[in-house]
């Protein structure tokens, strides 16, 4: 089955997607998600310009030559922009090889290994009083596992609280807008936040926070401390992960579970981390991080010392990606959770799709392939519209901070 064509659809339904589709001589086409938030054309110029032609008169079948291809090919390998080239390649062609099998993506991976994948919501308020209101509502919807993200008092604008609810969307801007910060406000009102979910709660639902690299590595060891009365189910991102030795110092002084790695594109991002014990769930995806084959890789490797998969699904992330995502999820041994993020209605039409929610879970459904479709010509009318995260500079001197 040969590769005739492949295009990339932009489109912002609400927020801007990145869509590749590849078609064959058979009448089979795939798609793949390839959205890097806030720089979203310089993945559409890498397709266009260096992947697309490459791609013409290969077989579809070839999944792992023509991802080797790719990485190994392009002698600059790795960074945010290859990779996510590289997933929706692989995506489209996963999506390809299991509807010339008449049969959903998780059959071809193997199978189920649960029935469904467990997920969690964003439950985000302007205090703490808001954010229990939040939870209790997720927790209302049949959520089993909530993220739980506050204001905190003296700071204008925090991570995780913005505009909207179930549809928060980060990037707010046509330039980057600038947000304060101070880890020791955060770090005084974040226990309390807990205490207080915990107290009305209980115990039967997990909780989880997203600390969005925001503290120093004996800040984040104090934080973690802090909440293991709260028995959270992960503790996000606590230190940027560019010194990997940090997670040492963070392991040996609290027994909080620790989940990086969404901003990770390949499994030597990934190795020391996993391999040094040092975390407990990797967030890397399959649009960031290669696609399903290199994401395989990773959770295969980290199963091996008892880490667990924890994908990235905020709504930066197409449905294409949520789609492809819910079967690996499906079929992964050590899966341990998936965000879930709900799209806008605009997205949901813009992109069909087959999975669905259901008192916690979400279930990829049986279409052949990755069961998600994009409408083209509804797409058409959302062109791409220029939007930024915003960045974060510290309250007491206006020095710039990690985002």
């Amino acid at each position: 089955m040969k590769i005739t064509g492949a295009r990339v659809i932009v489109c912002c339904p609400g927020r801007n997607f990145v869509t590749l589709k590849i078609e064959t001589d058979e009448g089979l086409s795939g798609i793949g998600d390839a959205t890097l938030n806030g720089r979203e054309l310089a993945v559409v110029a890498y397709l266009e310009e260096h992947v697309i032609p490459c791609l013409i008169g290969r077989d579809a079948h070839q999944i792992e030559d023509i991802w080797q291809y790719l990485y190994r090919g392009a002698y600059w390998r790795r960074g945010p922009v290859t990779m996510c080239a590289i997933a929706a390649v692989d995506t489209a062609l996963w999506d390809i090889k299991a509807k010339a099998a008449h049969m959903p993506l998780y059959q071809l991976l193997g199978g189920k290994s649960r029935t469904g994948v467990m997920v969690y919501g964003h439950a985000n308020g302007t205090d703490i009083e808001h954010t229990l209101d939040e939870v209790l509502r997720y927790a209302e919807m049949g959520y089993k596992a909530i993220r739980a993200q506050s204001g905190i008092p003296g700071l204008q604008k925090v991570y995780g609280v913005g505009r909207g609810t179930l549809f928060y969307e980060p990037a707010d801007a046509d330039l980057p807008s600038e947000h304060d910060w101070s880890s020791e406000k955060y770090l005084d009102h974040t226990p309390k936040l807990f205490d207080r979910l915990r107290d009305q709660l209980g115990f039967e639902h997990h909780l989880l926070h997203d600390v969005h690299h925001r503290l120093t590595p004996i800040e984040a060891a104090r934080l973690g401390k802090s909440l293991e009365p709260y028995r959270l189910y992960w503790m996000e991102d606590p230190t940027p992960a560019e010194n990997q030795e940090a997670f040492k110092l963070i392991r040996a002084h609290t027994t909080t579970p620790l989940a990086v790695g969404e901003v990770f594109n390949t499994i030597w991002d990934c190795k020391d981390l996993i391999q040094n014990q040092l975390i407990d769930y990797i967030r890397a995806t399959v649009v960031h991080a290669g696609g399903i084959t290199h994401l395989r890789r990773i959770a295969d490797f980290a199963s091996l010392y008892q880490v667990r998969t924890g994908c990235h699904g905020a709504t930066d992330l197409s449905p294409v990606c949520m789609g492809a995502a819910l079967h690996f999820d499906l079929s992964v041994p050590n899966f341990g959770i998936q965000e879930y993020m709900r799209h806008t209605d605009e997205t949901v039409a813009v992109f069909p799709h087959a999975y669905g929610f259901a008192d916690g879970m979400l279930y990829p459904g049986d279409a052949p392939g990755h069961g998600v479709e994009i409408d083209e010509t509804l797409a058409a009318r959302y062109p791409y519209q220029r939007a930024y995260l915003p960045v974060n500079r510290l309250a007491h001197d206006g020095s710039l901070w990690h985002w």
